[in-house]
């Protein structure tokens, strides 16, 4: 089950919270959280955004709680705004008008693309998919009737990928087929790459009947035309643009795979995108929870209750389905970011996917130090994207939220309940197919008590508090906006 920690307590997708002893979060404090007509879900704090009001905490605690829980409730421990782990309110009049895709600014290529390098599979073998069973889950559906769009790098034509749809392309004058980073690429055959009998590894994509929309958001290998030395183009601003561009082109699943780490940045026309994609369009978003470690990736791991480094657009929680990645025995992965945020998780360690240039596969993509092993939360989040598109496919009378309330209730657990490593657990193809699954609400995570919360950092903008103004999977903070790069240091290719 997704949780946030807000600034007076903890907020859980698709339940009302009940302020019960022994279960108040860090802080003392819990929020109400009202599900409206439609599955749409409605915080009503008993503290509030901008500071806590005894009225309004008295009420809520009267009708929940013993007297001693109202002792407990009404003390003076809740945090200052600035210690908000929450997005800024969605506000729809930001959300970008639709338009042709196209770069906000010239750009132009500023190095060479990528080449990797690629298997014949005769000593490797695809291991992503191992833990599940994908031949049972393909004799309910393939995934047939869903378009899944991958905002990433572009997709390059493979012949494992027929009938790409052309979705368009906010880096080059392309139309989003073309992938000069082999990131978008190796992407989207994880998502639907149709079985080869020649290919000795065994690789498949987890839906191959789904279509895919290829929309090009981001590249290392290009830059803005004026300022040559920049490398990466792609920000949360062009972010929220292909959002919108794969909404209105029909994507039942949106596929994220590129996370900003940050301070503080103006992400509000991606929040607008995204309540648009999943209220108005009925689509589910997938997105990765983020990598942590080295130059580009986010800045530090998350070790405690109240996060110092926040993900977008994983933070937007009521809107998106955020993945972390674990290793072939379930073990969270060292460099998937925690988070209050994190829904579920799904293999993402050394996997095997689609040669962008060329017909074959890889298991290895270049980095400055040469070629490396292919793992990240990027490579997590399209396995639980081609989930989405089985469950639709099998389920279409299902909403969006629906079908994330779905994906985490079949998850595999942790004994202890959900936690910021794993959310709800890994994932379970066959479980969220099955016409049994019993609940539409995950059970209630018993989170142990965490450690004291850090001292509060200044105000900022939107409530964040956190240690650096890094980017996961990406570069630099600009001045007036969050570039979207994924850098090959650390944790290659994610």
């Amino acid at each position: 089950m997704a949780v946030r920690w807000s600034a007076c307590g903890r907020v859980r997708r698709g339940v009302v919270r009940q302020a019960l002893a022994g279960k108040t979060p860090p802080g003392g404090k819990a929020d109400d959280l009202v599900v409206r007509p439609g599955g749409r879900r409605d915080r009503r704090s008993v503290c509030g955004r901008s500071g806590w009001n005894r009225a309004a905490v008295t009420r809520a605690v009267l009708r929940v709680a013993t007297a001693t829980a109202v002792v407990l409730l009404t003390s003076a421990q809740c945090a200052a705004p600035a210690l908000a782990v929450i997005p800024p309110a969605v506000d729809n009049s930001l959300l970008p008008p639709p338009s042709p895709p196209a770069p906000p600014q010239p750009t132009q290529q500023h190095e060479a693309c990528a080449v990797p390098m690629s298997i014949d599979g005769a000593d490797v073998s695809a291991t992503q998919l191992r833990g599940f069973d994908m031949p049972a889950v393909w004799r309910l559906t393939r995934g047939a009737g869903q378009r899944v769009a991958v905002v990433d790098t572009g997709i390059a034509a493979h012949r494992r990928l027929p009938g790409v749809i052309a979705g368009g392309d906010y880096v080059s004058s392309g139309d989003g087929r073309q992938d000069c980073d082999g990131h978008g690429t190796a992407v989207a055959g994880i998502i639907s790459a149709a079985p080869d009998r020649t290919d000795q590894t065994g690789f498949s994509g987890v839906a191959p009947e789904a279509t895919l929309i290829a929309i090009r958001q981001s590249s290392n290998k290009f830059g803005p035309l004026t300022d040559p030395s920049t490398r990466g183009f792609g920000d949360v601003s062009t972010l929220a643009m292909a959002v919108r561009t794969a909404a209105d082109m029909g994507a039942s699943v949106i596929n994220v795979s590129s996370v900003a780490c940050a301070e503080s940045l103006d992400d509000r026309a991606l929040g607008a995108a995204l309540s648009y994609a999943v209220d108005v369009k009925d689509a589910v978003v997938v997105a990765a929870a983020g990598n942590v470690g080295g130059d580009g990736q986010c800045p530090s791991q998350n070790t405690t209750a109240q996060p110092t480094v926040i993900a977008s657009p994983a933070w937007y929680d009521d809107y998106v389905l955020t993945v972390a990645s674990v290793g072939p025995g379930g073990t969270p992965s060292p460099f998937s970011l925690n988070g209050p945020w994190v829904d579920v998780a799904a293999p993402g360690e050394h996997v095997i996917s689609l040669d962008p240039d060329g017909d074959g596969v890889i298991d290895t993509m270049p980095t400055p130090a040469g070629q490396a092993s292919m793992s990240g939360t990027s490579y997590a989040t399209p396995v639980v994207s081609g989930l989405v598109a089985l469950v639709r496919s099998r389920f279409p009378r299902l909403s969006a939220r629906q079908v994330m309330a779905r994906i985490e209730t079949t998850a595999h657990h942790p004994a202890e309940g959900w936690n910021a490593a794993v959310g709800n657990g890994v994932v379970d193809p066959l479980a969220a197919l099955s016409d049994h699954t019993a609940g539409t609400s995950p059970p209630d995570p018993r989170p142990s008590a965490p450690p004291p919360p850090s001292r509060p950092a200044p105000d900022r903008p939107y409530g964040v508090a956190a240690t650096g103004a890094a980017l996961c999977l990406a570069g630099l903070v600009a001045a007036a906006s969050v570039r979207l790069r994924r850098r090959q240091e650390d944790v290659p290719a994610d």
